[in-house]
């Protein structure tokens, strides 16, 4: 039986298996045909340069390509080529239907842009304009620290041709006023007409009102009134507590006092001090003025442990004044510096101590320095206390102050004290500044 003979297919003659007359092409080569060609008209693809006409020629050229490969297709074989697909035609069509879009987007950016410019040119102009009216304040007022000016208002430059602002802050720190100075002037200026041309030939402005208010800090009221180590604090609505230390003889003494804080016609502050005391720490309290609250008070408890001390009460008795403001007779006064049974009677009677209290030291302890030694007082203090007068007193707590002359027009109203320090409203219609014509 014959085995089955094998057929095998013919080897093509070609190198390659390519037939004669078939053009191959690189796959790399079909893939770069799918990108969209470069084109130095419209180098971002937006289609801006593609008309009506190139989408007919690349409906031919699509319709050409397509004829092309079916022609080039037909060959031994008999069937039809594949050839990579055309995406140029679809693209630009639709680059073509929407090409409208950008030109009207590039027109709202321009728009957007000029605005941009508009608006930073006329924010420089306020700057600038802000600048030059903090140095001419400076300059007029005499301050020690330039301004802070803010103009409100835009645009700015329509405001400026018309020579009429809106609204101007202004922000003042450090004012000299008399012996204080003012920690914060703010200041809010309305309907502000120009007289003159800004920057260059600026003369003036006329405010149609005015409103702001000052502040005199405690901090700087301590630091300037405060060399004998004063500290001012709120204490109401309308007054102010000093607490410190004042040397007298070459000894500490504390100081209390209350300063009650009214308007002094419109454009000043001024004080009245009360309840002023010097206190001895732990001894006596001196209080200066007229009597009968003026003099040299002992404290509750220095009196206590005086009518427990045997020595310290019959020197207080052996001086007759001072047994009489006691109220012990010269008679019993003397037996009792002989009499133990005696002195404990007067010292031990409920109105012993409070009687105590009620005695002004100030003459004994000047007449008798022993005394005052013996009581813990030195004589020397209480002398020195004794000179002291309250207008030298109350000048280190003076809190008054007035507004500059500058200020003309300016009137103070609601006065009154905050944690921070004294505050007042400023308030002023139709203010010159500079020349108003």
């Amino acid at each position: 039986m014959r085995s089955p003979t094998r057929i095998s297919s013919p080897q093509p003659p070609y190198p390659h298996g390519r037939s004669p007359g078939v053009h191959y092409r690189n796959p790399y080569e079909e893939l770069a045909d799918l990108a969209d060609p470069y084109d130095p008209d419209d180098p971002l693809g937006l289609g801006l340069g593609l008309t009506s006409d190139d989408d007919d020629d690349a409906d031919a050229g699509g319709r050409g390509d397509g004829q092309a490969a079916a022609a080039t297709g037909s060959g031994s074989g008999g069937g039809e080529r594949w050839s990579p697909p055309n995406h140029r035609r679809s693209s630009r069509r639709r680059r073509g239907r929407f090409r409208a879009v950008p030109r009207t987007a590039k027109a709202l950016i321009g728009l957007v842009v000029l605005a941009l410019l508009l608006v930073l040119g006329d924010r420089c102009a306020v700057m600038y304009a802000e600048r030059k009216a903090e140095q001419e304040l400076q300059k007029r007022l005499n301050l020690a620290t330039a301004p802070n000016v803010t103009i409100h208002g835009f645009p700015f430059v329509t405001q400026l041709l018309g020579k009429d602002l809106q609204q101007v802050d202004i922000a003042v720190p450090d004012v000299a006023a008399d012996r204080v100075s003012i920690a914060e002037v703010r200041a809010q200026a309305q309907d502000i007409r120009i007289v003159g041309d800004l920057p260059s030939s600026f003369r003036g402005a006329t405010v149609g009102r005015m409103k702001g208010d000052v502040l005199l800090s405690f901090e700087d009221l301590s630091r300037e009134l405060g060399a004998s180590q004063v500290r001012f604090r709120a204490l109401g609505p309308s007054s102010v507590r000093a607490d410190g230390k004042l040397p007298v003889a070459g000894q500490q003494v504390s100081l209390h006092a209350q300063a009650h804080i009214r308007r002094q016609g419109d454009r000043g502050i001024s004080t009245s001090v009360t309840d002023m005391r010097l206190d001895i720490p732990g001894i006596a309290t001196y209080r200066p003025g007229p009597e009968p609250r003026a003099g040299l008070y002992l404290h509750k408890k220095a009196a206590q442990q005086i009518s427990e001390d045997s020595e310290k009460a019959k020197a207080l008795l052996a001086i007759p004044s001072v047994a009489k403001k006691l109220g012990v007779s010269p008679v019993e006064a003397g037996k009792a510096l002989n009499d133990e049974r005696k002195l404990d009677e007067i010292t031990d009677s409920p109105r012993f101590v409070p009687a105590l209290l009620a005695v002004n030291l100030v003459q004994a302890a000047n007449d008798h320095p022993q005394l005052a030694r013996k009581l813990g007082i030195d004589p020397t203090v209480a002398a020195a206390l004794a000179r002291l007068k309250v207008p030298e007193l109350t000048d280190k707590l003076e809190l008054s102050f007035q507004l500059p002359e500058k200020a003309k027009g300016i009137r103070l109203a609601n006065i009154g004290v905050s944690p921070e320090g004294i505050r007042a409203d400023l308030t002023g219609a139709g203010l010159h500044y500079g020349k108003n014509r």
